[in-house]
């Protein structure tokens, strides 16, 4: 949309009234409210806690935890050695 940064500028008071007419016109639009999605198909598409994921593989590789590698007692993420902020803790730096 092109906009002309010649015309004048409307204060807030303007655009408040503004858009009070046009939430008042489109209250009589029979068809603002309506959603064009079919319920069906977008129901398709969430997967529920607890599915059945067996049919699944995983894409990744999954390798136990190295020498070089904590996991934290706060997030329970596997970091590098080098996030470690308190070893006593085994806490990493994101937690502290």
């Amino acid at each position: 949309m092109a906009t002309d940064y010649d015309a004048p500028r409307k204060n807030e008071e303007d655009q408040s009234e503004e858009s009070i007419e046009e939430l008042k016109a489109r209250r009589h639009d029979k068809n603002s409210g309506k959603v064009d999605e079919d319920e069906a198909e977008a129901a398709e598409s969430f997967e529920l806690p607890g599915a059945d994921l067996s049919h699944e593989e995983l894409a990744v590789e999954v390798k136990p935890k190295q020498e070089d590698e904590f996991t934290c007692m706060s997030c329970f993420l596997v970091h590098h050695r080098s996030q470690l902020a308190d070893e006593k803790a085994m806490v990493c730096r994101d937690c502290v």
